[in-house]
């Protein structure tokens, strides 16, 4: 915990100094390259601009501590009220393709230890090499023209259809309201929205769980305990998930937490393909709007749930293996 606190306290230094190094003015951006002096001078007095760098920097922690990250300069209303609109989407979308990711990888990684160098290795080692090395835009344009525009089996860009009435806002993820709503039209047609955006941001994460999967199980094979096991005539399926599966699980879920937390903060081609309401799509905007509160508040919010996965993932490992133990 006491790292996540240094991490995130490291993060607003870097954000925030950073930020004010650009070579554009946000306050010029806002009131236009036409704006009198004292228009520019009223609004950097009223945002604070005035003020020496470090010393914003402490009103701006000191904003942190009370929940304040600041108004954003594009759509006037508080960052953490922007967040609290944006960033569900995003989530669903990320939970959507890391369930993706497991589902697919895991499976594939298994098998293609146990059957190593034969077919289902190559085929599981040639489509998990595509996965990683496909460019996202590139995916998802192919899945939205096959399985939308020619084929018509799944929906296109957007979380619902047009003429299904959203579920009461819960909690932001369209599904989960929708289950709670008891609203099963909503819950089918948001299932449907989510399958194409989480194949395109989930297959590069299957790649490479597939990988690691593979590389770890390969490892764990090959050791005493098993081929003890198997000399004692367990079953191969035994011998496979029981004795070797949950040892090799480790790497895998340091990897798991790593692409979730990359799945959180770099969803932006993805939700722009999909028109996607998330974070992606209201960081790019406040980029080009040289909005930096926004920018701050997303990057710290980024950082916060990258620290918040990877502190479960270390919890996870105690789990696997009871000889790991945190004091």
């Amino acid at each position: 915990m006491a790292l996540t606190v240094l991490v995130l306290f490291g993060v607003s230094v870097i954000t925030f100094f950073l930020s004010h190094v650009v070579p554009v003015d946000p306050v010029v951006a806002v009131l236009g390259e036409h704006a009198r002096p004292d228009q520019i001078a009223n609004l950097r007095r009223q945002w604070g601009f005035d003020q020496p760098l470090p010393r914003q920097y402490v009103l701006y922690v000191e904003h942190l501590f009370h929940g304040d990250l600041g108004v954003s300069l594009r759509t006037r209303r508080p960052v953490l009220v922007d967040l609290e609109q944006y960033f569900p989407a995003t989530l669903e979308l990320a939970l959507g393709a890391m369930l993706v990711a497991l589902l697919l990888g895991l499976p594939a990684g298994v098998l293609s230890a146990v059957y190593r160098d034969r077919w289902p290795d190559q085929v599981t080692r040639v489509a998990a090499l595509a996965g990683v090395s496909m460019p996202v835009f590139w995916l998802g344009l192919l899945l939205l023209g096959l399985f939308y525009y020619r084929l018509g089996w799944l929906p296109g860009p957007g979380r619902l259809d047009d003429l299904v009435v959203p579920p009461p806002r819960l909690t932001g993820l369209v599904t989960l309201d929708s289950l709670l709503a008891g609203d099963w039209p909503a819950l089918r047609s948001a299932l449907a929205h989510l399958v194409l955006p989480a194949l395109t941001l989930g297959y590069y994460t299957t790649g490479v769980i597939a990988r690691q999967t593979r590389a770890s199980m390969l490892e764990v094979l090959g050791q005493e305990y098993v081929r003890t096991a198997r000399a004692k005539g367990l079953g191969e399926r035994a011998v496979v998930l029981v004795h070797a599966l949950r040892n090799a699980l480790i790497p895998v879920l340091t990897v798991t937490g790593l692409s979730f937390g990359s799945l959180l903060g770099g969803a932006v081609l993805t939700e722009t393909i999909f028109s996607w309401p998330g974070l992606g799509w209201y960081v790019t905007n406040s980029m080009l709007n040289v909005d930096l509160p926004a920018v701050m508040g997303v990057t710290l919010l980024a950082a916060l749930a990258y620290a918040l996965v990877n502190l479960l993932v270390d919890l996870g490992y105690g789990l696997l293996d009871p000889r790991i133990r945190y004091e």
